[in-house]
């Protein structure tokens, strides 16, 4: 009979030991299909190393803050969600505080300021960025490190000529925030912006930039490949594709002016919603370890906002930019006001 019994009862113990019940989180991340396997990787060792929680990956490659809108308005929204801080104000009534959750001496302040909304952490961060100049060697000489928007406009002059021009253009706002930063002006006060003035003249008066019947059915950064821009302004995640396929000298140079430059950057949030709030919190906290740090860095995509992986960086002006640099002002009406200034 106790033969029997034990007989009975291996198998039920042997199912109790191998058998682990799951809590399943959602994840929701924008990205390239560089971002979104080092996001697998990342996982994939979470997992391992978490047998008992399950990341439900949402990769949303397009209209991703409108998608995300909705499902907060659905009381759907993902337990962890990457974010930037452009669009922190708009949500942070949804979202944590994570303050307690990191250590902010391990990251620049500028990523930690850029992710809180009146004193509170609302995204560990994980990149912090600011746009820079890509310049061609072939065409125009090194510029100085504290050239001027003078300097600037007269080697994008020069510059100009025979199918080539000296710097691009984007009619999107956000690329002329740099220019009224460098004329120490600030988007939100609105009004008549004399560093808006100096970037539409670049392309309407000095003809310095191409305008959009110019560009084609081209990109900016196809454009300067072709040795037809000399100047392009651009950001960290065009450091790889530029590094591959440039066939000419080129170098990367901060934006002119005094006033430092603009930087943005981005993390991952928890919303108040979420009914996982503490395995959300594990894998944030492990999203933004050293060792995923060091897996996002590797590839070139992003300057870390964690400091202590920074000197991964093969291009060093990415790191001395952050030194100088403030973030970029943003409310709730942010988009709003980008909008109304949008450059046709």
């Amino acid at each position: 009979m106790k033969k029997l019994l034990l007989f009975l009862l291996i198998p039920l113990m042997l199912c109790g030991c191998t058998s682990v019940e799951k809590e399943e989180i959602t994840f929701s991340s924008w990205g390239s299909v560089s971002e979104v396997k080092i996001l697998n990787r990342i996982i994939s060792d979470f997992e391992t190393e978490n047998p008992d929680v399950k990341i439900k990956f949402m990769h949303i490659p397009q209209n991703y803050f409108q998608k995300i809108h909705l499902l907060f308005a659905s009381n759907t929204a993902p337990d962890v969600i990457f974010i930037n801080n452009l669009n922190i104000p708009v949500y942070e009534k949804y979202l944590e505080d994570l303050s307690n959750e990191v250590n902010s001496k391990d990251f620049y302040s500028q990523s930690i300021n850029g992710l809180s909304f009146e004193g509170k952490l609302l995204a560990v961060p994980r990149d912090i960025s600011n746009v820079v100049f890509y310049i061609n060697l072939d065409i125009i000489q090194q510029p100085d490190a504290n050239w001027s928007l003078d300097d600037f406009l007269q080697i994008a002059q020069k510059a100009t000529g025979n199918g080539v021009y000296g710097v691009s253009f984007e009619e999107d706002a956000y690329w002329a925030l740099p220019y009224l930063q460098a004329f120490g002006e600030n988007i939100l006060d609105e009004g008549d912006f004399k560093g808006l003035e100096f970037y539409k003249d670049l392309r309407d008066k000095y003809k310095v930039a191409p305008t959009k019947s110019q560009i084609g059915s081209s990109t900016l950064a196809q454009m300067f490949l072709d040795k037809k821009i000399a100047m392009y302004l651009s950001g960290r995640w065009m450091y790889p594709k530029i590094k591959e396929k440039a066939d000419f000298n080129w170098t990367i140079i901060n934006f002119p002016g005094e006033h430092g430059v603009l930087c943005d950057c981005s993390g991952w949030a928890i919303p108040k919603s979420s009914k996982h709030k503490d395995s959300a919190k594990k894998f944030v906290q492990y999203l933004a370890s050293e060792k995923s740090s060091e897996y996002f860095t590797k590839t070139g995509l992003i300057v870390p906002a964690r400091i202590e992986t920074s000197n991964l960086i093969e291009e060093k002006a990415f790191i001395s930019a952050i030194k100088t640099s403030v973030n970029t002002p943003v409310n709730k009406d942010y988009k709003k006001i980008m909008d109304k200034y949008r450059l046709h």
